[in-house]
């Protein structure tokens, strides 16, 4: 059959592709799989319940909650009643919980537990909210979702249930999706089931699995990104696991043994680095044999390109090293789909010496989400750029070298926002992505920067933060960094050191770490980073390099506000949050300077 809009998913599974193990969560320690005959049971049950309570077309409801299948069930539930799903993420601020509770005017709020549902009932009471609260988990005191899957079940409101199928078209509003800005109130962004349907169509032959491979999920449902790749599982009948926790990562992987995961690049690095951490341990031949192998790994090339010997010492550093990386992601994975920030070409080199093949795409919320992608069944792959242009998207380069795209997969606009929309979207159909990029080989496309993160320095000259950002990544001392220098004589940089290879190194140099302020003023430590700032700045432009840094104490995360939900850097945030410290970058101290 075909699949115009997303609830078709469910009859398409169920006739193409039926599951014993459709959609799969873990509850008290062991995996609960649920059917594709129960996924279409529960959902159907969830869509005859909100129509029992009342709930009309048109109305909206939010789900604020981890991965789990009940979150697959409240969808397509909704969507079969043509009610409009707002998934919100459940580590936004409150301020931006209030703003998106009263914009969308939500009927309904589907919460996980009971501590968000605690927060989320202080707020609809500071806000007068009349929504009703119901939990996924048992919480004393709140309504649980069960009680509207029970009111589902009476076989008297299927009729009505499919007179609404009927009637909903696929250019119907599905969702919105409210993407947190670094400033300002969050814009709703409205995709209809064409969007989102046209776009997992488009990339269905982008990745090698298929109805017999598995994929375990951890980045958030309610990003369109993990969303589209979950219906896109459901098309291509590929069995889903949803990993308990960010923590339980890797024991679920090593579990499951998936074929297929996606990741941001954040994750990747993090994963690189416990593997180096451990290779920093190794002693004698072990050691050498591992930096040897790492060291081969970084040279990859796609096809062979680096010749019969290269491929021979690839083979034995696989056989001995890279064997045992892919046991610790469960020995089956065919591929890593990795978006959402630029992704290191020496990371994705590594990867795929090891036998791990990294696919990095590129996309927005108001594309559905992708745009382009690095396609390992067509074999269309180039490092360091995020692959060809999908079916059905046409991009172009405008003069400024802005990223232009236009597609079935655009979105509708930004929810009682036109003036924000036409910002976005010109009056021939380009949507302006903010982005900057070129054409690599005239066919793969490369993210250079982001538009409004290029700054000028006080002699005139342009820097693009992201690239040199990119490149003092590499180091396996360095974290996270924030290039800065906008009206200044030269550009500078805040660095969160990799705190788990710096405390290494300085154990073995006799630096104590039990207090990390001390530990980071140490002349040693600053002349490391240094050396490891000069590596990168003899490769740059004079005026990009990095003449001065400060180091940080402290990681950015989500939940001090520094990063956005898909881990991209909330630059004015981070600015205001260390202003002193930036101010000082462009002082006459020589503490720090590279």
């Amino acid at each position: 059959m075909e699949v115009t809009r997303i609830f078709d998913l469910l009859d398409h599974q169920a006739k193409n592709h039926p599951k014993q193990d459709a959609l799969c969560g873990k509850e008290n320690g062991e995996w609960k799989k649920n059917s594709t005959a129960d996924f279409v049971e529960q959902s159907g049950n969830f869509a005859r319940g909100l129509v029992a309570l009342g709930i009309l077309p048109g109305d909206k409801i939010g789900t604020i909650s981890n991965n789990r299948p009940e979150w697959n069930f409240a969808d397509m539930g909704m969507l079969q009643t043509g009610v409009i799903h707002v998934p919100i993420y459940p580590t936004i601020s409150e301020h931006d919980f209030e703003f998106i509770i009263k914009d969308a005017e939500l009927k309904i709020l589907l919460i996980s537990d009971k501590d968000l549902f605690e927060k989320v009932s202080r707020i609809c009471k500071s806000i007068n909210s009349s929504a009703q609260l119901y939990t996924f988990n048992k919480v004393d005191g709140a309504n649980h979702w069960s009680e509207i899957i029970d009111k589902g079940k009476n076989d008297e409101l299927t009729s009505k249930v499919d007179q609404i199928k009927d009637g909903i078209k696929p250019t119907d509003l599905a969702t919105i999706l409210y993407t947190s800005g670094t400033t300002g109130n969050p814009k709703g962004v409205m995709l209809s089931h064409h969007n989102l349907v046209s776009n997992f169509l488009s990339v269905r032959n982008s990745t090698p699995v298929d109805a017999t491979c598995k994929a375990v999920s951890f980045l958030p449902l309610n990003h369109v990104y993990e969303r589209m790749l979950t219906y896109l599982y459901m098309y291509l009948g590929v069995s889903i696991y949803y990993a308990e926790s960010i923590e339980t990562i890797g024991d679920n992987i090593r579990e499951v043994k998936p074929e297929v995961f996606s990741a941001v690049p954040r994750l990747l690095e993090k994963v690189f680095d416990k593997i180096m951490a451990k290779g920093e341990e190794l002693t004698g031949i072990k050691r050498k044999l591992f930096f040897w192998a790492v060291n081969l790994g970084l040279e990859y090339e796609y096809n062979r390109e680096n010749g019969a010997y290269y491929e021979f010492m690839l083979g034995i550093a696989n056989k001995i090293i890279f064997s045992k990386w892919r046991e610790a992601l469960g020995g089956n994975v065919k591929a890593i789909v990795s978006g959402g920030a630029a992704l290191n070409p020496k990371l994705a080199r590594v990867f795929w010496a090891a036998r791990i093949p990294v696919l990095e795409g590129y996309g927005l919320t108001e594309s559905s989400p992708v745009l382009a992608v690095n396609n390992i069944v067509t074999n269309e792959m180039h490092f360091g750029t995020v692959g060809t242009v999908i079916d059905g998207v046409e991009i172009k380069i405008a003069e400024d070298g802005e990223i232009l795209a236009k597609g079935p997969n655009l979105m509708m606009g930004y929810y009682k926002r036109d003036d924000a929309t036409k910002e976005v979207i010109d009056a021939d159909g380009w949507l302006h992505t903010g982005d900057i990029g070129e054409f690599v080989q005239g066919k793969y496309l490369k993210l250079t920067d982001r538009k409004k993160e290029i700054f000028k320095t006080s002699g005139g000259k342009y820097i693009a933060p992201q690239l040199i950002e990119n490149q003092l990544k590499e180091s396996s001392f360095i974290e996270q960094v924030m290039v800065v220098g906008e009206n200044q004589k030269y550009a500078a940089a805040l660095i969160v050191p990799s705190f788990i290879n710096l405390e290494a190194w300085c154990e073995k140099y006799h630096i104590s770490t039990s207090n990390v302020e001390k530990m980071l003023s140490e002349k040693a430590v600053i002349d490391l980073y240094k050396l490891e700032v000069d590596k990168i700045n003899s490769g740059l432009g004079k005026f990009e390099t990095i003449k001065k840094f400060a180091l940080c104490d402290s990681e950015w995360t989500i939940d001090n506000g520094e990063l956005t939900p898909k881990l991209s850097l909330k630059r004015r945030v981070i600015h205001q949050k260390y202003n002193d410290k930036i101010s000082g970058l462009f002082t006459e101290s020589t503490l720090g300077t590279a």
